[in-house]
């Protein structure tokens, strides 16, 4: 029997359950849709949050994600007021700094402290800007919950780890998270453990997709044309998730 379900160890059971080639990306997927209908929702006309999305924007592929849904008029709304955030506050940075005269370029610098580096405040500002997602900070904060309940469950639930033992593996980037992160979670004894399931699991887990690429690959030539496909119709894009995620970040 698993431990008592609680807010956070119901998604992480879940995505151990369904069959998958990381449950993490499974996780992480599920959060980045629930955080788009959130976002999409009425939601953006709540000041807090308008107050969030107007200093953050978003990343490139939410802003297409969210094209693509049905409330135009609600990301619509979110733009025009980032943009007017932004458009102020670099107007503000643009009237303050004036451009270097030995430069061919416009090159606002201001001196940071006294280590004789020096900083372009509006550079620093738009990489802020091109850099921030509100979606993608509030995926992080949950994501980062999930990674700690993994640990909590590995050490609380035996069950839990009969469950590990059984998936599929992780993504490269997945799999470093935890590999990463155990010695943060684990005593020394818990983490020898730990690594001698993960790493089998994984190194197991990428030598069965290699085969089942391998398999794919070989049923374009004529000679494999009448042989069954096995597990591998779907090697390529397992493949690909299985080397680079199918999420954006962490």
């Amino acid at each position: 029997m698993l431990v008592k379900e609680k807010i956070y160890t119901i998604p992480v059971l879940d995505a151990f359950q369904t069959e998958s080639e990381c449950p993490f990306c499974t996780l992480y997927n599920t959060l980045e849709q629930n955080s788009i209908n959130f976002t999409l929702g009425p939601s953006y006309m709540e000041n807090d949050v308008r107050i969030e999305t107007n200093k953050k924007g978003f990343c490139l592929p939410h802003y297409q994600m969210m094209s693509k849904e049905k409330n135009s008029l609600g990301l619509a709304l979110m733009l025009h007021t980032h943009m007017i955030h932004v458009h102020k506050n670099l107007n503000e940075l643009l009237k303050k700094q004036k451009p270097n005269k030995k430069s061919s370029f416009p090159s606002l610098f201001s001196k940071k402290g006294n280590t004789g580096v020096t900083e372009n405040l509006v550079e620093q500002y738009l990489h802020e800007i091109h850099n921030s997602c509100y979606i993608c900070e509030q995926i992080q904060n949950t994501f980062d919950r999930y990674v700690d309940t993994f640990f909590y469950l590995w050490k609380k639930d035996k069950s839990f780890i009969d469950l590990v033992k059984k998936c599929n593996g992780f993504c490269l980037q997945h799999f470093g998270v935890l590999y990463s992160a155990a010695p943060n979670f684990l005593n020394q004894i818990q983490l020898s453990d730990f690594y001698e399931c993960i790493i089998p699991l994984q190194l197991e887990n990428l030598k069965r997709i290699e085969e089942e690429l391998d398999w794919f690959i070989k049923k374009f030539d004529y000679r494999y044309e009448k042989e069954p496909w096995k597990n591998s119709k779907d090697a390529l894009p397992r493949g690909i998730l299985k080397m680079a995620g199918s999420s954006k970040k962490v």
